[in-house]
């Protein structure tokens, strides 16, 4: 049963690329919404999405809720919708659709030790990598392949030729990867929003939420610095991509007071603009 369920998603994938092609970037991207916020509802939990939601502000109106859950799915829509233009955007569009603030950042990273990019699920969260790697930054960057391996075999690719070259997945090679590629001079781009059943319980948003120290701990290891990275899509489907000032490690006494840090930096992003943030995800299970 489940792979009749991969064989059809896998399909319409394929369908769906070749149509969001066809009809161009902006009206794919409002089409993709209208998609998400239509059938988005029917993939996930409506309960995690409000518990989530309620956990980050009790004082949430019913019609605020409906309002975040179903813009977030529009967003979702959207990502989709993006994928086929992702060479688009690495061959020479991504001046064009993507406004980068503080690049000087990048430029001063570029001549100095590597460093550890952290962010989460914002927006169009691949075209983050991909700014930094063409910017003349050797990366890599830890993902979580998708269940299902036939559409996953589309992604990987285009994740791979488009948006950062070294791919590692998540996991306890993917972590021995990292530190080979980081004692080799290449920085780390990670999301540290998801929950990990191996994590330590920090708070988020005031609640606690088991949490990743794994950005913490190679931080303090090979003293390196943390750059948090946000990126924002506006009314007009172009995105910007700002780079904060970099954290040092060696200002925090363990990497549980780092990680307080980065979950404190994460929740002021997820402030700015929440109908941007994945809420799928049962993050204080």
């Amino acid at each position: 049963m489940k792979l009749v369920k991969y064989l059809f998603e896998y399909i319409l994938i394929i369908i769906l690329f070749i149509l969001f092609k066809i009809l161009g970037y902006r009206i794919a991207s409002d089409f993709g919404c209208f998609l998400g916020k239509t059938f988005g509802p029917f993939f996930r939990s409506k309960k995690i999405i409000k518990d989530n939601l309620l956990k980050f502000d009790d004082t949430l109106t019913p019609e605020k809720l409906n309002n975040i859950s179903e813009e977030m799915w529009g967003n979702y829509g959207r990502i989709l919708s993006e994928y086929p233009y992702i060479s688009s955007f690495r061959k020479g569009d991504l001046d064009k659709y993507i406004k980068i603030e503080n690049i000087e950042i990048l430029e001063e990273i570029k001549k100095g030790p590597p460093v550890i990019f952290v962010s989460a699920h914002f927006s169009n969260f691949e075209l983050m990598a991909m700014a930094i790697e063409k910017a003349g930054i050797n990366l890599s960057a830890i993902y979580r392949p998708l269940n299902n391996k036939l559409v996953n075999s589309i992604m990987e690719p285009i994740r791979k030729k488009y948006i950062c070259k070294n791919q590692i997945k998540k996991g306890i090679n993917g972590v021995r990867q990292a530190i080979k590629f980081l004692n080799d001079g290449c920085s780390l781009a990670m999301m540290i929003d998801q929950r990990v059943s191996e994590g330590e319980k920090i708070e988020f948003f005031g609640k606690s939420a088991l949490t990743s120290t794994l950005t913490a701990q190679l931080a303090i290891k090979f003293d390196l610095k943390i750059v948090p990275v946000f990126i924002e899509r506006n009314s007009n489907n172009n995105f910007k991509i700002e780079f904060h000032n970099q954290i040092k490690a060696s200002n925090f006494k363990n990497k549980i007071d780092l990680t307080i840090k980065l979950n404190k930096i994460l929740e002021e992003m997820i402030i700015r603009n929440p109908t941007q943030w994945i809420w799928t995800h049962n993050r204080w299970k």
